[in-house]
């Protein structure tokens, strides 16, 4: 169990699976009008995926084994600042599918998948995959002190929020 995350010194709930909204205050160019699914939050930091920027670059360019399973628009996602070069692909499981190997559950029937396994042993368990080129990162209390400056807003996740067929729409 990991420790829980801490924000002005009380513990806060990890916020794992939840979204973050841009509020319009927030002018950082990289996270400006952005909408972030966050896949990791615990004490030693927090890791999500921005769901609103799609680049014009095809999932079958850059991976073409995952190309049928990719959602429209079945392109590459910017996810953020953080290691632009590295891959993380999100996908949405079937009802009743309970356990499939390299899937980590984010929330419910959403998790993050292995790229570097076959894709063909996905087919019949995921709804659709997307996939991210880096992602946002925040060290220990950095998040907790930009939500509590009002960079922020959280909301619950919706399993289709990270694979809509128009990212754009997701910023108010």
């Amino acid at each position: 169990m990991q420790p829980e995350p801490r924000i002005r010194g009380r513990a806060m709930e990890s916020l794992t699976g939840r979204l973050l909204v841009a509020t319009p205050s927030l002018k950082d160019p990289n996270f400006e009008r952005t909408v972030v699914l966050l896949v990791a939050h615990e004490e030693g930091g927090a890791l999500g995926v921005v769901l609103n920027r799609a680049t014009e670059v095809p999932v079958s360019e850059v991976l073409e084994g995952w190309a049928p399973l990719a959602g429209e628009p079945a392109v590459v996602f910017e996810g953020g600042p953080v290691q632009p070069e590295a891959a993380i692909c999100l996908a949405r499981t079937r009802t009743g599918v309970r356990r499939i190997n390299g899937f980590n559950r984010v929330s419910g029937s959403v998790g993050t998948v292995d790229l570097s396994g076959d894709p063909d042993r996905l087919r019949d368990a995921v709804l659709s995959v997307r996939v991210f080129a880096g992602y946002a990162g925040w060290g220990p209390g950095q998040l907790e002190g930009e939500i509590d400056g009002g960079s922020w807003f959280v909301f619950d996740a919706l399993p289709g929020d990270a694979f809509v067929n128009r990212p754009d729409d997701l910023w108010p």
